[in-house]
């Protein structure tokens, strides 16, 4: 059975988690129809050249060949073999991808892709991630988090502060950091020199209030009641989910991977491209830091989008079949289709877009989103997130023909943010 996915559908009852999470992770594998599934957990998406081929060699030796990232800026392998799991952790440890057994789960942070290589953010969250990162593994009680409780670290842009994270920090061009706590449009100041303190201290509370509860909860977002809410309204871009853009940018290339997935050769593609560093987006591609302009040809002839406005531009979707058994359909065949022949994006890139198999949604975006769910006798379309409301035609679900579904994504994701 797929892991619980993160999100609480609009409207529906906080769960009380009775039990703990089954997400899975390098040393936790998950059993799917296509093998076993290993999730390596990358704080800020961060990988070095070495490591990036190591993960390529180790999809090609012990599983299907392909490497899938993920909306955290994770790496997943899968058609991994069942008595794989030490020889895996061995490859892993080698180049420092599995700093910790123990906490190897929780590392869950996401942080602006582009910090440090344009102007436009006020803070080396970079140096924050590793702090963090280095933090969360030398302290026991941090082993506790749920392994889908996620920390966002924003330079100030706005790009990951939209991303639903249970600890979210924004940095400030003028004053102190904001420290926001699960969703909402305020934060805490923070001392300067004290955002990773403030972080770590804040999912300390909170596993310490489930305790004084009596409660067993995943996400802060579920039990909001117990830790404050935060004093100073945070910037307006707060709810607004902004993708970094693909192709030349002025501190190096940006790319996107359909789907999220990657042969072992594009892998390498992406390393020889690189300039020493990767930094896997939340978005499902990649930043390439100081890679020249004229190696974007080298990317595009390997299949990797290499330039903005595609139909591609914040469309995903589900494993589906035949990788999980509870899916309807073909989900990533049907939205290829589709994308390619059709549905391309509005002006302006509209709404994601996110394909479903079931009614699980595993993976979909944060924040409004075109839902495409398959129904077992085609699609059925609807705008979904916290600005769709059954009472207007953006929330009024469609039901469509394989054939019929192009056209309806794209006057779905038409729809105004």
């Amino acid at each position: 059975m797929p892991p619980t996915p993160d999100a609480t559908a609009p409207g529906a009852a906080v769960p009380d988690r009775g039990h703990a999470d089954a997400c899975p992770g390098a040393l936790r594998l998950h059993t799917a129809d296509d093998g076993g599934l290993a999730r390596v957990r990358l704080p800020g998406g961060l990988l070095t050249d070495r490591q990036a081929l190591a993960l390529a060699e180790a999809a090609e030796a012990l599983g299907d060949g392909e490497l899938e990232t993920t909306s955290r800026g994770n790496v997943q392998l899968r058609g991994l073999a069942p008595d794989c799991g030490a020889e895996l952790a061995d490859r892993l440890r080698a180049v420092g991808l599995l700093p910790s057994d123990t906490h190897e789960r929780v590392r869950n942070i996401v942080a602006s892709p582009l910090a440090g290589l344009d102007a436009a953010g006020t803070a080396d969250v970079q140096a924050w991630v590793r702090e963090l990162d280095a933090r969360l593994c030398a302290n026991d009680w941090a082993a506790g988090l749920s392994g889908k409780f996620l920390f966002a670290l924003d330079d100030g842009r706005g790009d990951v502060a939209a991303l639903d994270a249970d600890v979210t920090l924004i940095a400030a061009p003028r004053g102190p950091a904001l420290l926001r706590l699960g969703r909402g449009d305020h934060g805490h100041p923070v001392e300067a020199g004290q955002e990773v303190t403030a972080v770590l201290d804040a999912a300390r509370a909170f596993l310490d209030a489930l305790r004084g509860a009596g409660r067993a909860a995943w996400h802060l977002r579920e039990v909001p009641e117990l830790l404050p809410a935060g004093t100073v309204p945070l910037p307006g871009f707060a709810g607004t989910a902004v993708a970094a853009p693909i192709g030349a940018l002025p501190g190096g290339l940006s790319v996107g991977l359909r789907f999220g997935r990657a042969s072992g050769a594009q892998w390498r593609a992406l390393v020889a491209a690189s300039a020493g560093e990767l930094r896997l987006t939340p978005w499902r591609g990649a930043v390439l830091p100081g890679a020249p302009a004229d190696r974007l040809p080298a990317l595009a002839a390997a299949g990797f989008r290499t330039e903005p406005g595609s139909a591609w531009e914040r469309a995903s979707a589900c494993t589906g079949l035949p990788g999980c058994a509870k899916s309807l359909a073909d989900v990533r065949a049907d939205a290829a289709r589709a994308l390619d022949g059709g549905a391309s994006a509005p002006r302006g890139g509209g709404l994601p877009v996110h394909w479903s198999g079931c009614e699980r949604r595993c993976g979909h975006p944060a924040g409004q989103w075109v839902d495409v769910l398959a129904t077992g006798q085609g699609y059925r379309v609807t705008v979904n997130g916290p600005a769709a409301t059954a009472g207007t035609p953006a929330g009024v679900p469609v039901d469509v023909t394989n054939e019929e579904m192009a056209a309806a994504v794209v006057e779905a994701r038409r729809t105004t943010k």
